[in-house]
């Protein structure tokens, strides 16, 4: 399929030797140059599709890149090749040199849920849980993994008692799911940066593996994923990275846009090409976004520009509270279908938090306006889902403490807390998982013989089912799991009402559907020697850590989301509300946050733990570019506030826009007759539609 491409799309996609860095503005074709380049690399450059590894940080993203690049070629031509998020990347890295990192076969992938039980455990034994210090603990450890710090440095550098304590935490920690042969989220980034830096042997065997790196959404990348990237390219010094940092708006967790710079520094033939061409939107969109995020500082500046022409002026209205503000949106959606007969789904309401959305979904249930609510509860963090998933997890890795834990009375089984607290003891006196002690002699000693055959009777089960699901085919051997814990009864017994256990049965069904296909898929695909069921769980469990479920339907909704969750999207008619200080800019945003990390270790790397004003900025830069065609920014002079009524302040970013761009519409502002006119007939047009779905 071939694409028209403007000169500098043209060179960024034909530049093959050496570095590459791409600032690519919002709406100016990224997506389309990587996947133009992959082609252009296997048919012009003769590279193998096997040598080329292209990354990204969502599924969706690496889902959209790789269904471009089939549109262009065959899949004879592309098979091998590895287009990926980092993290399922350094999970097929630790699966091929999980023997060098003194891991076993089977390794699990721990979740947000199991490395919080592992910590409760540590650090809580015998003491009520302190919740604020154990989120402390999680991130902490987060993010001295993100800036490769090891245990051993965490605890040789801290400054003073409490990191001391935190720097414990993280060695405990570590040590303990290494013995339950586990590794968690940081850990597959980590893992593989650390171990290339210090072997050669892996690091040549990867280089020499990889020809071309592509990395897209640059910006966003942390410590480690830079350090990675660093070790794959080697010597041979080929790749393309595209980012734009004006679109960094994830500094919270990790993400570190002075890596732009730092290419330039770390390798000195760096090729820089500026994609400045908006294919998007219209030209006062792009002069208020323009001159918005002029504001910030800049590693590499830029203007963009479209040939669309000039446009409707940006909307501002003012609103005397936030229920005027969520009543006038939801009228204007609804005015906008019955005026123009267009579809909802064109339209984006963009918001700083989620609970401002609450309101707004009240007026448009009002109207009866259909919308689609982005942010939902995951698929993979529900509880019936939960359940299954740690069966399969302890089915593939019997030191999996953490999920038999979860299972072993889920059902009851009448396994009593004495009973799991001598098995505890036991095997850390052992040095072994709490199912392997469970078997030996020893303990059996320790349990009266009714306890013991409870205990032994479910291990004995599980030992059969883990054949028994490795002789049938995957979904036959699920279902025979799911009747043998009697699952079903299980979730009527604990359910609300028979509706809701209906519901999480059906979640069930779909997870075991789930894993048939996938089976069926991975099948042809496996040695001799591999485990189906191993490779299956694994990249479900990596699904459920990036936790991300996409809503794919057609349906004609208006679509609600935070301007986080927007990045990478676009909508003839976007709404952004909310428009206040404390809100966007965030309040956050506007106080002095000390830096945990920065100060407590000396040498770590700089992690803001708040957004930082240019942060707010950079996030509403986001908003406005999501617009193709028209833009309406909303505030209100007052809102409530733990029941009381308080004073708001327009945004600060309101009066960083050109006057120009801007038609406002504020409280006790006199109409012109045309303008009287016009919101008559708008109403009179939505009575008359209410009017005719009633008859």
């Amino acid at each position: 399929m071939k694409v028209k491409f403007n000169a500098s799309q043209l060179k960024a996609v034909q530049h093959t030797q050496g570095p590459l860095l791409v600032i690519a503005g919002a709406g100016s074709g990224k997506t389309s140059v990587i996947t133009q380049k992959i082609a252009h690399l296997v048919e012009k450059c003769q590279i193998k599709p096997h040598r080329i590894v292209a990354l990204t940080f969502t599924n969706k993203a690496a889902k959209e890149m790789g269904q471009r690049v089939r549109k262009q070629m065959s899949k004879k031509d592309l098979r091998g090749l590895k287009i990926s998020t980092f993290h399922t990347f350094g999970l097929s890295f630790l699966r091929r040199e999980y023997k060098v990192l003194g891991l076993k076969s089977g390794f699990t992938l721990l979740d947000q849920h199991d490395v919080a039980a592992l910590l409760k455990e540590l650090l809580f034994a015998s003491r009520p849980v302190d919740l604020d210090w154990l989120e402390q603990v999680i991130n902490t450890i987060s993010r001295w993994k993100t800036a490769l710090l090891s245990p051993g440095q965490a605890v040789v550098q801290a400054s003073d008692e409490r990191v001391g304590r935190l720097a414990l935490a993280y060695q405990a920690y570590q040590r303990q799911i290494k013995a339950y042969n586990a590794v968690d989220f940081e850990d597959l980034i980590a893992m593989p940066t650390q171990l290339m830096q210090v072997d050669e042997a892996v690091r040549t065997r990867w280089q020499h593996w990889i020809h071309y790196l592509l990395v897209d959404e640059y910006q966003d990348t942390n410590l480690a994923q830079y350090q990675l990237m660093k070790q794959l390219v080697g010597l041979r010094e080929c790749f393309t990275v595209v980012g734009d940092d004006d679109q960094s708006i994830y500094a919270w967790r990790g993400a570190l846009p002075e890596n732009l710079a730092q290419l330039g520094q770390d390798f000195s033939q760096l090729e820089v090409i500026k994609l400045e061409q908006n294919y998007r939107s219209t030209g006062t969109i792009l002069t208020a976004a323009n001159a918005l995020i002029a504001n910030n500082s800049h590693i590499y500046s830029k203007q963009l520009w479209s040939s669309l022409g000039p446009g409707e002026l940006i909307r501002v209205w003012e609103c005397v509270s936030e229920r005027e503000e969520a009543e006038k949106i939801a009228h204007d959606l609804r005015n906008f279908k019955v005026q123009t007969g267009k579809s909802y789904c064109e339209c984006a309401v963009l918001y700083r938090s989620n609970h401002q959305a609450k309101l707004l979904e009240l007026s448009l249930q009002t109207l009866q306006i259909p919308y689609r609510l982005s942010g939902g509860v995951s698929f993979f963090s529900r509880t019936e889902i939960k359940d299954i998933m740690s069966y399969l997890r302890v089915l593939v890795n019997e030191e999996d403490d953490a999920a038999l834990l979860r299972i072993i009375n889920t059902p009851r089984r009448e396994i009593g807390v004495s009973t799991l607290e001598k098995l505890g003891e036991y095997a850390k006196f052992r040095g072994v998982s709490l199912l392997q002690a469970s078997q030996e002699i020893g303990f059996a000693s320790q349990l009266s013989e009714s306890a013991l055959k409870r205990l032994r009777y479910f291990t004995d089960w599980l030992k059969h089912i883990s054949k028994h699901l490795r002789e049938v085919p995957l979904g036959k051997g699920l279902e025979q799991l799911l009747r043998d814990i009697e699952y079903r009864d299980w979730l009527e017994s604990q359910a609300s009402s028979p509706k809701v256990a209906e519901r999480r049965w059906e979640n069930v069904q779909v997870l075991v559907s789930m894993i048939e296909r996938m089976g069926q898929k991975q099948e042809d695909k496996l040695s001799g020697c591999d485990d189906l069921l191993q490779v299956v769980v694994s990249k479900l469990v990596l699904q459920d850590v990036l936790a991300e479920r996409a809503d794919e339907t057609d349906d004609d909704k208006v679509n609600l989301m935070t301007l986080h969750s927007c990045k990478g999207l676009e909508f003839p008619r976007v709404t952004i509300m909310g428009l206040e200080e404390n809100i966007l800019p965030h309040r956050n945003s506007l106080e002095q946050m000390e830096d945990v990390v920065q100060d407590s270790i000396k040498g770590a790397v700089d992690v803001a733990l708040g957004a930082g004003l240019e942060e707010e900025r950079r996030l509403f830069y986001v908003g406005i570019t999501r617009a193709q065609r028209e833009l309406t920014l909303t505030y209100a002079l007052s809102r409530k506030q733990y029941g009381e009524k308080v004073d708001c302040t327009p945004s600060r970013f309101l009066q960083e826009i050109p006057h120009e761009c801007l038609q406002w519409s504020k409280q006790n502002e006199p109409r012109s007759k045309s303008e009287q006119k016009q919101v008559a007939n708008q109403h009179l047009s939505s009575i008359r539609a209410l009017l005719g779905e009633e008859r």
